[in-house]
């Protein structure tokens, strides 16, 4: 006997929505940083499982239900399977010494005249380097801080320009856990997106990296760059730093810009950095490995460990030592166990039709594209001021939106660069979001003050807006064989 199945009422369709909130609200206040470690993955799980009683209620059969769950968890496998090959290519990159030449070669270009600029410069390379805005700030951003303090720069205008930096890199490199988010959520490849991204992240970068120039002219140094010198010191004489590891980056930007299909790409990067480690890292290899009397021996063991688990590389510097680590494989589970988990619940929202009934009462105000894209930014911030995480900003929102944009005839990566420009980067600057908080309490500097220098956080949203409100490359759905695909291609 088929049941009747009814529509869900706005508060039914929000209620899973709020709960998501209500829970990811206290592990921020109970877990802090380490709510990334399980308690959003259970609360996603909790909240789905709100959504679940709801559909039930409304009439859903529970096996169309879990049928939707594993169609949505099937549509991010490539995107998972990425994440792994990026976690061993950033284990093989580092253990090569392709990372640390990176650091040192964009710490070179610090110049006093131009420090506003070189801090945005030198923290954009190390968080491209390293995918990681937060590494970033805790290492190298505190060496420029104290060197901007000693200059006698304003310490909210130097932080602003590092945070700028390292979101550009955060959003910018493959190796950052949301630029391969914001693609799995939407159902588009990470290099598509990354190219896509661009349009609007590099008038960004240009206009902060303008402003910054300007303010520079009106500062005078005062100090020297010591803390930097150290810095350099440590990574020298830890690691053989030589131009000739930057073949490696260079043949992965290669492969590439050739539109060779992700998995391969990453893979060709990750044995190509193994084999730098062995041809010019011979001191370190040994070190990872433990293994001091056979070369071949300890070769294999460093480049396995470095391509599933967390390998570290200890200097004469403390705060280099936190740079130069890295969790490989197993270090991209907390990212999938979340992708997982986020799957799950838009599965069940899409199942009881929750996710087409909040979408259709907001897309009353969103008329034209231009609208639709604000709309999707409104949101995000939405939920990095009420969710405090930058994550469910980029989930919950890419999955609400995703059927729209569609239906609309454009093309996912317009929706995951959106998800990106707003979602990512707005995140640290609220105050009591994960991003916001953590960043704050490791520069020591408030969120309040660095806020209004954080110039590439604040205009990307907008950036993002503006190309859509002017149509400016919005790519569409077309009818030819190419854009009829629809999986990801890996």
């Amino acid at each position: 006997m088929n049941r009747l199945v009814r529509k869900p009422t706005i508060i039914q369709a929000l209620a899973p929505v709020l709960t998501l909130i209500v829970l990811l609200t206290l592990n921020v206040y109970l877990f802090g940083d380490d709510a990334l470690s399980g308690a959003n993955q259970m609360a996603l799980l909790l909240a789905a499982a709100v959504g679940g009683v709801i559909a039930a209620f409304l009439g859903h059969n529970w096996y169309d239900i879990r049928r939707q769950i594993v169609k949505s968890i099937g549509s991010a496998m490539p995107s998972i399977i990425i994440l792994l090959l990026i976690g061993s290519l950033a284990g093989t990159w580092l253990l090569s010494g392709v990372v640390p030449a990176m650091i040192y070669y964009g710490l070179k270009i610090l110049n006093p005249a131009i420090f506003l600029l070189a801090c945005v410069v030198v923290s954009a390379l190390v968080s491209v380097a390293t995918g990681s805005s937060w590494s970033t700030v805790a290492t190298i951003g505190i060496a420029l801080l104290g060197i901007g303090n000693a200059m006698g720069f304003s310490e909210g205008m130097v932080a602003g320009a590092i945070i700028s930096g390292a979101y550009f890199g955060d959003k910018m490199s493959p190796l950052s856990d949301t630029t391969n988010l914001a693609p799995a959520m939407v159902g588009t490849d990470i290099f598509t997106h990354i190219r896509y991204m661009s349009l609007t992240t590099g008038p960004s970068i240009l206009i902060t990296l303008i402003i910054f120039m300007i303010f520079g002219f009106f500062y005078q140094p005062l100090g020297d760059a010591a803390n930097v010198q150290a810095t350099l010191d440590a990574i020298e004489t830890s690691f053989n730093i030589t131009p000739f590891l930057f073949i490696v980056p260079a043949v992965l930007i290669t492969i590439i810009i050739n539109r060779v299909p992700p998995l391969p790409s990453l893979l060709a990067g990750t044995l190509l950095g193994a084999l730098f480690a062995v041809l010019f890292q011979p001191q370190i290899i040994e070190q990872v490995s433990g293994v001091m009397d056979n070369f071949s021996r300890a070769s294999y063991i460093a480049i396995m460990k470095s391509m599933y688990g967390r390998i570290a590389i200890v200097t004469s510097d403390p705060q280099v030592n936190d740079l130069l680590s890295t969790g490989g494989m197993a270090g991209m589970l907390n990212t999938i166990w979340l992708i997982m988990t986020a799957m799950i619940f838009g599965g069940v929202m899409e199942a009881a039709g929750m996710l087409v009934r909040i979408t259709s009462g907001l897309m009353r105000f969103a008329k034209t594209t231009g609208s639709l894209v604000a709309t999707t930014v409104s949101t995000c911030l939405f939920f990095n001021v009420t969710a405090s995480d930058q994550y469910i900003s980029i989930v919950v929102p890419g999955r609400m939106f995703a059927k729209t944009y569609r239906d609309r005839g454009l093309k996912p990566e317009v929706l995951s660069r959106t998800l990106e420009d707003s979602g990512t980067v707005t995140s640290v600057l609220i105050p009591w979001n994960t991003c916001g908080a953590t960043q704050a309490a490791v520069l020591g500097v408030p969120t309040i003050s660095y806020l209004p220098y954080a110039f590439f956080n604040i205009i990307s949203p907008f950036m993002s807006i503006f190309m859509a409100a002017f149509n400016i490359k919005i790519k569409k759905i077309t009818e030819n064989k190419e854009d009829k695909k629809t999986e990801v291609d890996v």
